[in-house]
């Protein structure tokens, strides 16, 4: 006991003076691409102002839709495209959004985003207000179903550790990051095609989850460590990894070279790329694939076992430590499998996985603790509620959203959608 509260006080130390040396990353600036059904859109203008309207820079996007502002400090920007740069033929989606308030933080080049249609857009009111409305809604629920198959997809091997465990494993999120950038490494810096690269990228992270329980999380439990303490050691693992991305990777989010470009297609109301359709259909098929493998195979049967009564399954003949190092392996597999569809949905940066944590969370707390059916369930509500969310609040503030939901469940279900209620006493 006295090695494990000497070992987290030096671990924890030893983040402190992590944290407070100075990060590694680039001078402030507004950035952002330009794209219209996935094609970029150049000579576009977009001007920055302070808070209190002050010019701070302009830009032009170039031939890949990109511009770039560098701003003087932290603060407070506003965010202007000029439609009348626009070329013939497009137009802002939604017409309020034309000038957008960004807050941008030390050390942070923050990505903007402008939504194109095609069309000349009409009129603000009347029959094609309310019909450009019911079109938005649908656009919305379709990227809130991806996103919530994206969630899942990481919430999955939350809730299998948890149910299996225990802990509560801050430093998940990390291991999308991870994936998604591994698949970087090998599509951009070796030319390997994306497909390829992320096969790679899920077995470096079923790899990369055997090893973390195999030579850490096991070797822990084997010591007697508490779940709190084991938790505080995953917050301080998810900081190590994430500064180790960006000190690798740079601050700088980036594209994979495959598939950036798609020209969209129209299905009814809903306008995506082909790549969105077919990522949804592979999503959708590997978590039905690890839901029907909890249900029909042993291993599956072993681990629901071990969830309800972990010493009565090893009294049984059950191996617990080789069913949660099989656990951890699918979590680190499907995890990294998720951080390549989130790259692909947008681009690679260090901070991606920590951004979508709390999305996991919520879903696997809607759904219920230690629930892979729940999991899903809960990560696709989330993902829903937080696209249709920007529907009345800015687009910056649509994870909060997954909060207003998860404090409404809990205050009417707190087991979750699909959790079970336990009797205290």
């Amino acid at each position: 006991m006295r090695r494990a509260v000497i070992a987290i006080t030096a671990f924890l130390g030893g983040l402190v003076l992590l944290l407070a040396a100075p990060a590694w990353a680039d001078n402030e600036a507004l950035k952002g691409t330009i794209q219209n059904q996935g094609k970029p859109v150049s000579g576009v203008k977009i001007s920055v102002t302070s808070e209190d309207g002050q010019p701070v820079g302009q830009a032009t996007t170039g031939s890949d839709g990109t511009w770039n502002v560098p701003v003087p400090k932290s603060g407070q920007y506003k965010v202007t495209l000029d439609q009348k740069t626009l070329p013939a033929g497009v137009t802002l989606k939604f017409k309020d959004r034309g000038t957008l308030s960004v807050q941008v933080y030390d050390g942070m080049q923050r990505n903007v985003l402008f939504a194109l249609s095609s069309g000349s857009g009409g009129g603000d009111s009347g029959p094609s207000a309310e019909s450009s409305y019911f079109e938005r809604v649908a656009q919305l629920i379709f990227e809130g179903f991806n996103l919530g198959l994206i969630i899942a997809l990481g919430a999955m091997g939350i809730s299998l550790v948890f149910g299996t465990t225990g802990l509560t494993n801050f430093a998940h999120g990390e291991l999308l990051t991870l994936g998604a950038m591994v698949a970087f490494l090998f599509n951009v810096s070796f030319g390997v095609p994306l497909i390829f690269a992320a096969v790679i990228s899920v077995a470096v992270g079923a790899l990369f989850g055997y090893a973390q329980d195999r030579w850490f999380w096991g070797r822990l439990r084997a010591r007697g460590s508490s779940l709190l303490a084991m938790m505080i050691i995953s917050i301080g693992l998810a900081l190590f990894m994430r500064y180790l991305f960006l000190f690798l990777f740079g601050g700088e989010s980036k594209a994979f070279l495959d598939y950036n470009a798609q020209p969209g297609i129209q299905v009814g109301p809903i306008t995506a790329a082909p790549k969105n359709f077919i990522a949804m259909a592979i999503e959708l098929a590997v978590l039905v694939l690890v839901s029907m493998a909890l249900l029909k195979t042993r291993t599956g049967k072993a681990a629901r076992a071990i969830s309800d009564n972990p010493a009565l399954a090893a009294s049984s003949g059950i191996n617990v430590d080789r069913v949660i190092r099989i656990i951890w392996t699918v979590g680190g597999a499907t995890a990294a499998l998720g951080g390549v569809m989130l790259g692909l949905a947008q681009n690679v940066g260090y901070q991606m996985g920590f951004q979508i944590l709390l999305g996991m969370f919520a879903g696997v707390t809607l759904g219920g603790l230690g629930s892979a059916f729940g999991a899903l369930v809960g990560s696709i509500v989330v993902g829903l509620f937080t696209q249709l969310s920007t529907l009345v609040i800015p687009t910056e503030l649509k994870f909060s959203g997954s909060l207003v939901v998860l404090i409404l469940v809990m205050l009417i279900r707190p087991q979750g959608i699909l959790g079970r209620r336990e009797r205290i006493g």
